[in-house]
């Protein structure tokens, strides 16, 4: 029975040293891909994209963009949300820019946007 104990111990501790282990990992990756602070992975996050329409109404930019990396998601045009209405004042339709989009409760938002180039 002494025996059992301590290999049910034995397997009990490899296995959350490798779960501790494999989160950690991903933790780390995790952090490099959403920047961990640093300006030159900050930029990283942005994603190029195209305003197809503004809509100053409702304060949402349609944008044809490539792959959002940070969230998984492949290149497509689609309708975004934005964090500080003043960014639909900034473009207009067929202006290239650079952004960076985050999920929100509501949907996608907007957080940064600057013309392509900078």
């Amino acid at each position: 029975m002494k025996i059992i104990k301590t290999l049910t111990l034995a397997a009990v501790t490899a296995a959350t040293t490798t779960l501790a282990a494999t989160a950690l990992a991903q933790a780390m990756d995790h952090g490099k891909m959403h920047g961990a602070g640093s300006p030159a992975a900050t930029s990283a996050d942005m994603t190029d994209g195209e305003i197809r329409k503004v809509d100053k109404d409702n304060k949402k930019l349609t944008i044809k963009h490539g792959d959002i990396k940070s969230l998984d998601m492949p290149g497509m045009t689609m309708v975004f949300q934005v964090k500080d209405p003043a960014m639909v004042e900034r473009v207009k339709a067929g202006d290239k820019i650079r952004f960076k989009v985050e999920k929100g409760a509501s949907g996608f938002v907007v957080t940064e946007l600057q013309p392509a180039g900078h």
